[in-house]
């Protein structure tokens, strides 16, 4: 079945390598657009401090609810208490270490979907950790430690892909400095 132009129908999506060709003005972005590791660290910063505090607000109701957010630790005996300040600063580390880890894929092909299936491996093993508890850890603790893991891989993983994908080879114009 032949498609209908005049509605778009039965045309190709444009090649990965330069999706501004199909363009109604197929002009490139400059290549001074082109992200750099200081973006990264820009995005980890604002996406790893919005997952800080949307998980602060997680273990803020936790507690409402009477959840005692008890955890074994290692090389302390017992359980303790995760204090509140970790949950503010863990994601915004992890986006912060996240956004250095994706850098090293800055302009590399399929660096976005690299970044994005490589932070969500980490993302699915950060998970162990609140699963693997000694038997004494409530599995409601568990289990509402893990929504932080999945509001912070929700938040930074996406992102930075995203970013790292701008700089794929052929999403820019190469400039001409004969001129």
């Amino acid at each position: 079945m032949q498609g209908d132009a005049r509605w778009g129908f039965g045309h190709t999506v444009a090649s990965v390598s330069a999706p501004w060709a199909d363009s109604v003005t197929p002009v490139p972005p400059p290549a001074s657009t082109v992200p750099h590791t200081s973006n990264l660290l820009y995005a980890g910063v604002v996406t790893g401090t919005w997952s800080g505090l949307i998980s602060l607000a997680i273990y803020g109701v936790g507690r409402l609810l009477g959840v005692p957010f008890e955890v074994a630790r290692p090389g302390t005996e017992g359980l303790q208490v995760v204090p509140w300040f970790l949950m503010l600063l863990v994601p915004l580390l992890a986006a912060l270490v996240g956004a250095l880890l994706a850098a090293i894929m800055l302009g590399r092909r399929h660096a976005r979907r690299i970044v994005f299936w490589g932070g969500t491996a980490v993302a699915v093993l950060s998970c162990v950790s609140p699963l693997l508890q000694p038997a004494d850890v409530l599995w409601s603790t568990r289990i509402w430690l893990l929504i932080p893991h999945v509001v912070t891989w929700f938040l930074v993983v996406p992102q930075l892909a995203r970013i790292v994908g701008d700089s794929e080879l052929g999403m820019y114009a190469q400039s001409d400095s004969s001129g």
